[in-house]
């Protein structure tokens, strides 16, 4: 598949790079897949014109302006690898042009959901002060434990 069969995505997902983001595997079929142009994110209005015409997906969340908007025809997706939606780009316009935005946050609620019990669940039973205790071998055990609470 050449260049130009591919579809063209722009990779700008600051802070983060498609290392930390992708698994090697992955990252080996992104770019047998689609044609992957690193970019500034600071700077993706100074890519070539060509470049931006056949520009299909963002892989980042790098500000935009409408003026660079209108230089991608092509562009069908943006995907935000932060979760957040940030106010640097003209989301009406995205949306008028049918542009979707994507983000992991779905993929994100349920371990951040599962972790804060966890964190709850630690606080209110003193799961980190015992560990702490036992390994400094001073935990209280049995008779001497109740005592101590009281």
């Amino acid at each position: 598949m050449t260049n130009i069969e591919r579809p063209l995505a722009i990779s700008a997902p600051e802070p983060r790079t498609l290392d930390l983001i992708f698994s090697d595997k992955a990252r080996a079929e992104l770019h047998a897949k689609y044609e992957i142009v690193e970019a500034d994110p600071e700077n993706i209005a100074g890519l070539d014109d060509e470049i931006l015409a056949r520009t299909r997906y963002i892989i980042g969340q790098p500000p935009l302006s409408a003026e660079t908007l209108a230089r991608m025809p092509a562009l069908r997706s943006i995907l935000n690898v932060e979760s957040n939606l940030l106010n640097n780009m003209p989301y009406e316009v995205l949306f008028e042009r049918g542009i979707h935005v994507v983000t992991t946050g779905q993929v994100f609620a349920e371990p951040v959901a599962e972790i804060g019990l966890g964190f709850a669940l630690a606080l209110a039973r003193g799961i980190v002060d015992a560990d702490v205790a036992f390994r400094q071998g001073t935990e209280l055990w049995g008779g001497r434990a109740m005592r101590a609470r009281g």
